[in-house]
């Protein structure tokens, strides 16, 4: 069998074979790009997690746009590599017009590629960045806190692997869970059980990561609202 952490790896998965049971992680919808026949009914040789990153910009950016300064201009990094940059780069664009934010769209798909990011993000005065759901940077996340720390930028991000690296903030779903989930339903399938009646996993909890000792050393304050509802606190 085969199993696939992201949506580009999935599609292709799928395009090798038909008939090898395929257990994926994605971000993407796998009805809209075709992974699935349905949430529920599966069908063919593919089911595993849908991590539900397409509404996530918008709430990231709520969150954030309540930390930081009013006025403050709001780095969106993105990976035009991935299927759904451009379509989370409007959801998050729509919900910072709704509050007369402003936007600065960044984007990188290689490591070379982040030094020229966050030059941009200074040169155009961003006061803050949220890093778009993406695996590549995920890999990369001690790198981009590093560079982000050095220029003094608040991060938020999806996951807490990047406040538990010095990010400020996360708001999503776990990692940790998600791939439990997907080594369960491998062992199901090895065990016998098709693909095509697991029907495909959505998370249900949604967890807000805070690191105080991040937001003390960049003069910010979380709102009591904020630490009242967060999941975990850093300190």
């Amino acid at each position: 069998m085969l199993v696939a952490f992201d949506g580009p790896s999935a599609l292709a998965a799928k395009a090798t074979t038909t008939s090898i049971p395929i257990v994926f992680n994605t971000g993407i919808d796998p009805v809209a790009v075709g992974l699935v026949a349905s949430l529920s009914h599966p069908g063919g040789n593919l089911t595993g997690v849908n991590m539900i990153a397409g509404p996530l910009p918008a709430k990231q950016f709520g969150l954030l746009h309540e930390v930081v300064p009013a006025g403050t201009t709001i780095g969106f990094l993105i990976n035009p590599s991935n299927a759904n940059a451009e379509r989370d780069r409007a959801t998050v664009q729509e919900a910072a017009r709704a509050v007369g934010g402003q936007i600065i769209v960044v984007r990188a798909s290689t490591e070379s590629n982040f030094e020229m990011v966050f030059a941009t993000l200074v040169r155009e005065r961003a006061g803050a960045l949220i890093v778009n759901s993406d695996v590549f940077f995920t890999s990369r996340h001690e790198q981009i806190v590093a560079l982000a720390e050095r220029h003094a930028l608040p991060v938020m991000a999806a996951w807490r692997e990047f406040p538990v690296a010095g990010g400020l903030m996360s708001y999503g779903p776990s990692l940790e869970d998600a791939s439990q989930q997907v080594g369960i339903y491998t062992a199901k399938i090895l065990k016998g059980a098709k693909p095509s009646d697991l029907p495909i996993i959505q998370p249900t909890r949604f967890d807000l990561v805070i690191n105080l000792r991040t937001a003390k050393a960049l003069g910010l304050s979380f709102p009591a609202g904020i630490l009242a509802i967060a999941n975990e606190v850093i300190e």
